[in-house]
């Protein structure tokens, strides 16, 4: 069994905790499919289900003040920088509870407190945004780091080579985590880039560029916190691809006919949660009796969740102009 060297903080007892907070992602999710199944929940969602990997893990890694940008697929991102789920599901809700008192939903969900700079509906808009933080952080010597996760499709968005470039330059605090799900929208990844790893562009800015496996929750820490060391101690930012798999649709409308259902079911062989579970067990640290347990826990937090949303006051019309910038 391969040894993977992790940061001091990520004790044993911190690795049985990620594992019940994966199975948190998944189930919140998998709820709010639910919901917009049911026309419970309007406007429209991105699911994680299927990345829970890349979200812990990189997170975990992290110090409390520490930063994060998240993107439209960012309740795992939400979650794993200590939001906490009831809110989370009161804000879908569109109730006065949530983060951003019902008025965000699902893309908007940020918490300062947490260092959680908030999910964003524009792809690639986070990009810019965390390179701002991070240039506060130097100019201003707070010694924090911003992580910053986009999915393969902001690649290929302006914002991407430009706040790259602008970061490589100034040598800024930030790591650029790209979770490639293999398909931006209803296109691949294959017909939208002409190189095998979206790693490679790191070279054109000057800066160190990994790969890792996005469905090895062990891997994604190792490389991550080598990454935001790098970057803490001054020599710049870092760019990570985690190559993983969105199990559900881009959104709540898409019945993914541009791919194969052979090809989901290869991908759910790598379930990001099983391939850790095995790893504890074999490790000692985990009984499938204690396994089930977290699991059941994670499940019931999602249903307290979900009634803390359900029974959250409905935003007053008094507060409709509140918080609204012009």
């Amino acid at each position: 069994m391969k040894e993977y060297k992790l940061p001091d903080s990520i004790t044993n007892d911190k690795l049985v905790e990620l594992y019940k907070q994966m199975w948190v992602i998944r189930y919140f999710d998998e709820k709010v499919d639910q919901f917009f199944a049911k026309g419970m929940i309007h406007g429209t969602t991105h699911l994680c289900v299927g990345q829970e990997a890349t979200a812990a893990g990189a997170i975990a890694v992290l110090r409390e003040e520490d930063k994060i940008t998240s993107t439209h697929r960012g309740h795992g991102h939400c979650i794993a920088k200590g939001a906490t789920p009831d809110r989370m599901m009161a804000e879908l809700f569109g109730k006065a509870t949530g983060y951003c008192k019902g008025k965000g939903g699902s893309m908007h969900i940020a918490d300062l407190d947490k260092g959680n700079l908030g999910a964003n509906g524009i792809v690639g808009g986070g990009i810019p945004l965390a390179v701002g933080a991070a240039l506060t952080s130097k100019m201003k010597q707070k010694g924090y780091v911003v992580l910053c996760f986009f999915g393969d499709g902001a690649t290929n968005e302006g914002s991407f080579h430009e706040s790259l470039n602008l970061a490589s330059i100034w040598k800024l605090p930030v790591v650029f985590f790209c979770e490639n799900n293999q398909y931006g929208m209803s296109g691949s990844v294959k017909e939208m880039v002409n190189i095998e790893n979206l790693a490679d562009r790191a070279v054109a800015y000057g800066i160190p560029g990994k790969v890792v496996d996005g469905n090895n929750i062990l891997e994604v820490m190792e490389v991550t916190h080598e990454a935001v060391e790098h970057a803490r101690s001054g020599k710049g930012p870092v760019l990570i691809e985690a190559k993983t798999y969105r199990w559900k649709g881009h959104s709540k409308s898409d019945a993914r006919k541009y791919r194969t259902r052979e090809e989901e079911q290869e991908w759910r062989k790598k379930d990001p949660i099983k391939r850790f579970k095995e790893y504890l067990i074999d490790k000692g640290l985990l009984t499938e009796e204690k396994a089930e347990q977290l699991r059941e826990e994670a499940f019931q937090e999602i249903e307290d969740a979900v009634k803390y949303a359900e029974s959250s006051p409905e935003p007053a019309i008094e507060s409709l102009l509140e918080d609204v910038y012009a």
